[in-house]
């Protein structure tokens, strides 16, 4: 077995996929009209790996969007250039939370989606 794709809350579809394509440079791999509000849309980084279900959140599900991670990080996208990486978001408007620091895995920094939940940005160390 192996995890192909989990569940991503958001507020609103076209608000995500305009975020996670144009800023993180994700890869739109379906939109598919569900019928009643409802979408399948799914979004990839651009070099592969697992997917993200963009669900628009109902009800009690609303107050979860921003938090999936419950404050901590949630995500972690790796790089194989970190300056790179790093200068692209940052100009793209991408709001790091702390300064790139280097760690025994690597360099890291973290970063808030259009949402607020934390992700990694890690270029491990070779």
């Amino acid at each position: 077995m192996k995890i192909t794709h989990f569940t991503y809350l958001v507020r609103d579809y076209d608000e995500a996929i305009a975020w996670f394509t144009q800023v993180l440079g994700f890869v739109l791999v379906e939109d598919t009209d569900l019928g009643s509000g409802k979408r399948w849309v799914l979004v990839e980084p651009n070099g592969g790996g697992v997917r993200l279900l963009l669900a628009k959140a109902v009800g009690a599900q609303a107050d979860h969007i921003g938090h999936q991670g419950g404050g901590r990080v949630f995500l972690f996208t790796e790089t194989d250039d970190f300056a790179r990486d790093h200068a692209s978001l940052v100009a793209r408007g991408v709001h790091f939370i702390e300064p790139p620091r280097h760690e025994a895995y690597g360099t890291v920094a973290v970063f808030e989606d259009l949402y607020g939940n934390r992700w990694d940005l890690i270029e491990p160390k070779r």
